[in-house]
């Protein structure tokens, strides 16, 4: 006889959320992650102090990049493991913003949790976001201004770039002096956008006030030169 039973198909310290209870349990996770790293964001955002555990027990490390927060947080809610896998991809991608995207991520799903609670369906509130898209991104294409025909307009407007993305780093005291240098070295691509043809050398015990950008593609320190082969590697002369 076939028997009736109930059959068990998920491990026995499994949990299963359905309905509105898992609903609400993806908001808060979500919306949890997004105030973590939220005191970190901008010019004025504070630092979090993050103390391991396991094998590297005892270790602190101070910072307030989103990115590095949200890797040493050990999360296991299916919404908030997106948002810290959003942050991950936009810092690999891109190499900024991981803040803003978390943040602005969960502003969105608060606000997706109060219409919800009107009963709107989330397939509406989706497709209102997407319109939403469209929308924003006509906004900022008509308020935007395309300078690169003028070489020292072009220029400035890249220096204000690197200065809003330095404003939250460490480096934020010698803004003005690293904003030139990032500046003058995405210049000398011409355009290509090849940013490996840019090669950072890293020399312990240097202040960061006498580095300097050669056009000839070399840092200097003391007048110390690393120069450029054939091979367009950086050796040290």
């Amino acid at each position: 006889m076939v028997s009736l039973n109930p059959v068990r198909i998920l491990k026995q310290e499994a949990e299963e959320e359905k309905a509105e209870i898992a609903r609400l349990s993806s908001f808060v996770g979500a919306i949890a992650i997004g105030d973590l790293v939220r005191s970190t964001l901008g010019p004025k955002g504070m630092d979090k102090i993050l103390i391991s555990s396991g094998r590297s027990a005892g270790s602190v490390e101070v910072t307030n990049d989103g990115a590095t927060i949200l890797k040493s947080v050990g999360v296991d809610n299916p919404a908030a493991k997106i948002l810290v896998d959003m942050s991950k991809v936009q810092d690999d991608e891109v190499g900024d913003g991981t803040t803003s995207v978390t943040v602005l991520a969960s502003e969105l799903l608060k606000e997706a949790e109060r219409l919800i609670e009107q009963r709107i369906h989330p397939q509406t509130i989706i497709s209102g976001w997407r319109k939403a898209i469209d929308v924003a991104r006509k906004a900022l294409q008509d308020a935007s201004t395309d300078n690169s025909s003028n070489l020292d307009l072009f220029r400035e407007d890249l220096l204000n770039i690197a200065r809003t993305t330095l404003s939250s780093k460490i480096l934020s005291q010698h803004k003005e002096h690293f904003a030139k240098l990032a500046v003058d070295a995405v210049l000398r691509l011409k355009g290509s956008g090849d940013l490996q043809a840019i090669q950072l050398i890293k020399r312990a015990g240097v202040s960061s006030k006498i580095l300097s950008w050669k056009k000839d593609s070399c840092w200097t320190r003391n007048r110390e030169c690393i120069s450029r082969n054939a091979s367009r590697t950086l050796k040290f002369s």
